[in-house]
């Protein structure tokens, strides 16, 4: 497994400031916890970061002190009284500072407390900025991948106990907990996301939730899952078969991975995340199944499961390198079951490479 790498937060600001440069931006009030994270390495919650082209100041309340001071001892910190909210603060502080234009995350900021903050400083005038730092976050540096490595194996290595220990009497709810159960015993953080386990027919729901239907009432089960360690994350899908082959069964998987490994042999950088989409999406509807594959290809991830890359219909943007995103083709038939396949891949300056390693072919996906 990786070891954990130190993250340049402070380079990771400048990046930010090459893009104020860029577009003629002068600042931004960063009100996105995740964005937040990404540019300090505070963990905490309720904090705003503010950065112009020369100085930043983090503001949060005396809850966060100590946390901030191990975590970041380097940012200036503004502690607010509690009783005063943070758009409070960051509204007077803007006044204070006499800073005449203050760009604000819109994508994180109500209306409300946009207005608060326009009430609290009306000299000042507010501009929305939107995506700036979610675009800076669509690369991964050294640091993130690391961490996004040891959070497939994590997320790996218990789907594999878990497997292990499969039997019929278990629910998709006890199936669900013994897996995040077994995440969090291998040593990660917890899991990434809510578990998505449905036997038989019930995987043909792509977001269903663990039920109390149990495993031997039907012959496969698809499991959707991931880990989290030091802050980022993992996503994969397995088919498991349990049971009495199907036919109809069989074909469909086979359909799916070779849809997932033409989309994942399609990923480089320069090519369209719609091409990448659509190179899985040929093999479906070659196959008759184009109406049942009812969702985009995949995702980036990292700090949060879905971030702003998408491998889908209509995104006519290049892969660039560093990227990090899921392929996941599935087909869904309502009353029979539904299979998906997702792996985890970077994009590299060669080309690509899967970070993840289940076996999947359809012979390796029978447990029984």
């Amino acid at each position: 497994m990786q070891r954990a790498l130190k993250a340049d937060y402070e380079k990771r600001r400048e990046r930010l400031r090459s893009e104020f440069r860029r577009t003629g931006q002068e600042n931004l009030l960063v009100t996105c916890p995740f964005n937040v994270t990404y540019l300090t390495g505070f963990t905490g919650e309720d904090s705003y970061l503010f950065i112009d082209r020369s100085t930043e100041f983090l503001l949060s309340d005396a809850r966060y002190s100590q946390q901030i001071g191990e975590e970041c001892p380097q940012l200036e910190l503004l502690l607010r009284p509690s009783n005063m909210s943070i758009v409070d603060m960051a509204g007077k502080e803007a006044a204070s500072r006499s800073i005449k234009r203050m760009w604000v995350e819109s994508l994180t900021t109500t209306v409300a407390q946009w207005e608060r903050m326009r009430e609290l400083h009306p000299q000042g005038e507010l501009l929305t900025s939107r995506g700036l730092i979610e675009h800076l976050r669509e690369r991964k540096d050294p640091s993130e991948l690391a961490a996004i490595q040891r959070a497939i194996d994590y997320a790996q290595r218990a789907f594999l106990a878990t497997r292990s220990l499969l039997s019929p009497e278990q629910t998709e709810k006890q199936i669900s907990g013994d897996l995040e159960t077994n995440i969090r015993r291998l040593g990660a953080t917890g899991s990434a996301f809510k578990t998505i386990v449905g036997v038989g027919p019930r995987s043909a729901l792509p977001h269903g939730r663990p039920s109390d239907v149990k495993l031997g009432t039907s012959g496969f089960v698809l499991i959707d899952w991931g880990a989290k360690e030091d802050l980022y994350l993992s996503d994969l899908t397995r088919v498991v078969v349990t049971g009495k082959v199907s036919p109809k069964l069989e074909k469909i998987y086979r359909v799916v991975l070779s849809a997932q490994l033409a989309a994942i042999d399609a990923i480089r950088p320069g090519v369209l995340m719609s091409q990448v989409d659509a190179a899985a999406r040929r093999v479906i509807d070659e196959a008759g199944f184009g109406k049942k594959f009812t969702h985009g290809l995949g995702h980036s991830f990292g700090l949060q499961i879905h971030e702003s890359v998408r491998l889908s219909r209509g995104q006519d943007r290049p892969l660039e390198t560093d990227m990090v995103v899921t392929v996941e083709p599935g087909i869904y038939l309502p009353g029979f079951g539904g299979v998906r396949i997702e792996d985890d891949v970077l994009v590299t300056k060669e080309g690509h490479h899967v970070l993840s390693n289940l076996p999947k072919t359809w012979e390796e996906c029978r447990n029984f």
